[in-house]
């Protein structure tokens, strides 16, 4: 089968053709039918994150079932699956208190396995347990969840992964308020998702941030009742022009030391800022530390808190609904081989998000 192949850092992806081993006990093999293109992985391609090469990349998926492992009971060929990073083994203390987001020993293939992956004869890294930039994937079955409704593939691809962060960081991480004041800096797909979790959630304003026009154009469309160009302002003090005090949650949703230091400072005294992106390894954030006495908060979020099997069901639905726009979400379409000009396009800010289509009939 085809697959983009990651070699090394800040060299392009080349599209090679791969083995895919056999499912074995909780595996399934699933047929590719779209991958979002996400920002998390263009930060291992800038050599921001570490990962061993060779690789596959590639986090947000969906298709249909191909083949199962021996042990795999809930899926069978033909049923058409979202595939989550969070893959859980319903057995740890994590797991067990709640948080299956936080799974302390995720049951896939390890270093010293027999790769799922290989090349020319060598294993590849397998990017969080699913490597959805080629033709097939082969994960456990806790890296699954079943989709019954109508939904287009590339849609169903856009939950895996961006919208279940930003949609989960304001109503799972943050627990927003109804009637809240909300900021969300970056407005690429996680946050536009999370823009959209603040209308879904009852925000009264929402407050998009961003150095792109069109992406805070976008941003309006699908709920922001503020944008703030930060290329031309500081971001803060114009938040805070908006509401005076600053706002009453935050959402850092781009993965820059800046923007997480400055979500802080545009909360008020008693609010929640919730970091989202992906911070390069080693960075420090830096915050006033007096500040910490008015109640302040600075967090983190895992894939938005999620429960997976539990909410990518109900994000489905509030799509047919209408209540979730996807359809807007997504820039460009293109294949396979158009993935190094997806990475382009993205670093230039050029889109929200871009899907690479494999099966138009998954």
């Amino acid at each position: 089968m085809r697959a983009a192949v990651f070699h090394a850092p800040n060299d392009a992806l080349t599209v090679e053709d791969i083995d895919l081993n056999e499912p074995r006990g909780n595996e399934v093999v699933v047929r590719t039918g779209a991958s979002g293109v996400c920002h998390s992985d263009l930060h291992f391609v800038e050599g921001l994150y570490a990962m061993a090469t060779p690789a596959v990349l590639g986090h947000e998926g969906a298709g249909v079932v191909e083949a199962v492992g021996d042990d795999v009971a809930m899926f069978a060929p033909g049923d058409r699956v979202i595939a989550c990073l969070s893959i859980f083994c319903g057995n740890c203390d994590r797991c067990l208190s709640g948080e299956p987001f936080l799974c302390m020993q995720s049951p896939m293939r390890r270093r010293g396995d027999e790769p799922a992956l290989s090349w020319k004869g060598a294993g590849l890294t397998q990017m969080a347990g699913l490597a959805t930039y080629a033709e097939r994937m082969l994960v456990h079955q806790n890296a699954l969840v079943k989709v019954d409704q109508d939904i287009e593939v590339d849609r169903a691809a856009l939950i895996g992964c961006g919208v279940t962060t930003g949609l989960g960081a304001v109503l799972n991480t943050a627990g927003m308020e109804v009637g809240s004041t909300v900021a969300v800096f970056g407005a690429g797909g996680v946050g536009l998702a999370a823009i959209q979790g603040a209308r879904i959630g009852g925000a009264r304003t929402i407050i998009a941030v961003d150095v792109h026009e069109s992406k805070l154009a976008t941003a309006r469309e699908l709920g922001a009742t503020h944008s703030v160009d930060a290329s031309s302002r500081d971001p803060v003090e114009a938040i805070k022009r908006i509401v005076p005090g600053g706002v009453d949650y935050t959402f850092e949703a781009i993965g820059l030391k800046v923007a997480a230091e400055q979500c802080y400072e545009a909360i008020r005294r008693g609010g929640t800022a919730t970091v989202i992106g992906m911070i390069p390894q080693g960075t420090k954030l830096e915050i006033d530390g007096p500040s910490l006495l008015g109640a302040k908060k600075l967090q983190g979020s895992s894939m938005g808190s999620n429960r997976f099997r539990i909410d990518m069901p109900r994000y489905v639905d509030w799509y047919l609904q209408g209540r979730l726009l996807l359809d807007e979400m997504i820039t460009r379409r293109g294949k396979l081989d158009d993935i190094n000009e997806a990475f382009r396009a993205m670093k230039a800010g050029e889109v929200a998000r871009s899907v690479l289509m494999f099966d138009e009939d998954a």
